[in-house]
């Protein structure tokens, strides 16, 4: 070998080392992160993907979470939602975004100190329709129940490759978000990224959690706040009864303002058609709405626009039951209703998208893309009102125990003087989420 071709051969074996260094190098000589990786959803087929990582700072210095990013990689064209189940960091302050190639995985704040790591955080994912998806083909999947390190997610500091072996040959696109809310439209989109029911943000953010008593559901029973919590993003209601009046809780968020018209309310629910726990058969409602006060009976500027789901009945049904309601007015005392209704009779449990178009002197209801029910005429609303959720009994059963009933909700929509397609109403929260938009209010006080 000739001495020439010696130097030839050690100059591109120092190259390959030198770039094989260069992968692994972290943002900066004082930060060395690695990432640890399980999941608990193993199968290939999953209703839901759950990646749970633990983030390590082997390093000499303290990283700035928001400065950290984590990406794992997909494969195919589905539409996902995120969602953070528990976090020792806190979930409100996890954040996740999808691009086509990946999800990536923020934080909004907190730091990691030299020798610590985050602890479980136990993410998850799933598909738009809520269908099952094959994961077994993405990059970042891995079978393992246990925690161990994992070189198929990368975490970036800074915008530098911190640890992890990217997918592909080139380099990864920077997300980008291109809006689908005209400009100048009035919106408000919430994610439900709150603590609790005693977060401050709740108040400020236009919301307001009962606590006050009165109907509608049973007399006497307490409207309390202790029985809405945010767990993993997702706004959840249980509601419960042991039989009787003072053992009976029901659940309720509403708008502080009432500057809702015209336009599209939107919201993903699951209704639920057995309770957490207890005996099942209570007549419980399970809702979201609109509604302006009644002043005084068959006030002509009251208004309400009603999906109510029944899982075991009650007002006369004797099973599952969806009620889309359109009001005009009511009087409590006798009894008095001027409203329609639209009805399906099974069973809704699950995850549904709901849209609900007030326009043009017609109010559409929509289920899961579906037109459900198209009421107008006198039941058109007239004036503005408030976007509730709650969730109540009609009656009671005396049942033997406790039993709790349980209503979530994933997002809630409005688009001011719009009528916007449910499809579209999908693809504009993804993009909403995908900015990393938790929370936007843009709807002007009347």
């Amino acid at each position: 070998m000739s001495r020439n071709f010696g130097k030839v051969l050690l100059a591109l074996a120092l190259t390959a080392l030198l770039t094989a260094v260069a992968l692994v190098v972290p943002a900066s000589a004082g930060q060395a992160v690695r990432l640890q990786y399980r999941t608990s959803a193993p199968g290939a087929t999953t209703a839901q993907a759950e990646p749970w990582l633990r983030l390590f700072n082997d390093g000499t210095t303290t990283i700035p979470l928001n400065q950290v990013k984590i990406r794992y990689y997909l494969t195919g064209t589905e539409t996902y939602r995120f969602a953070c189940s528990w976090a020792v960091v806190g979930c409100s302050t996890v954040t996740g975004q999808f691009t086509g190639q990946y999800l990536e995985v923020g934080f909004t704040s907190g730091s990691l100190a030299p020798g610590q790591n985050t602890g479980d955080l136990q993410l998850r994912f799933y598909r738009a329709d809520w269908q099952t998806f094959s994961q077994s083909d993405d990059y970042s999947y891995g079978p393992q129940t246990g925690y161990g390190d994992w070189d198929k997610i990368t975490v970036y500091v800074n915008g530098a490759l911190a640890w992890g072996k990217p997918t592909g040959n080139g380099p990864e696109p920077t997300p980008t978000v291109t809006p689908t809310v005209p400009p100048g439209t009035a919106v408000l989109f919430d994610d439900f990224t709150y603590s609790g029911s005693s977060d401050p943000r709740l108040a400020q953010r236009g919301w307001t959690v009962r606590s006050a008593s009165g109907g509608p559901g049973v007399p006497g029973a307490t409207w309390s706040p202790s029985g809405i919590t945010f767990p993993g993003g997702l706004l959840t209601l249980d509601s419960s009864t042991n039989g009787t009046a003072a053992g009976t809780v029901q659940t309720e968020l509403s708008t502080t303002s009432r500057k809702f018209h015209e336009g599209t309310y939107a919201a993903r629910v699951r209704f639920t058609d057995a309770p957490t726990s207890g005996p099942d058969g209570e007549h419980v409602v399970q809702t979201f709405f609109t509604i302006t006060p009644l002043r005084y009976n068959l006030d002509p500027d009251y208004g309400e626009l009603d999906f109510e789901y029944l899982p075991n009945g009650g007002w006369g049904e004797p099973a599952n039951i969806l009620y889309s309601t359109s009001w005009e007015t009511y009087q409590a005392d006798p009894w008095q209703a001027v409203n329609t209704h639209t009805e399906e009779r099974a069973s809704f449990a699950g995850w549904h998208d709901l849209v609900i178009q007030v326009a043009g002197g017609r109010m559409k209801y929509y289920v899961d893309g579906r037109l459900f029910a198209d009421h107008g005429d006198i039941y058109y609303p007239e004036t503005p009102m408030w976007i509730m959720f709650n969730q109540w009994f009609i009656d009671l059963q005396a049942a033997t125990g406790t039993r709790t009933y349980r209503q979530q909700v994933d997002y809630v929509y409005y688009s001011k003087g719009e009528s916007v397609p449910p499809a579209t109403v999908l693809s504009r929260v993804a993009s909403l989420r995908a900015a990393g938009t938790a929370f936007q209010d843009t709807v002007p006080n009347p």
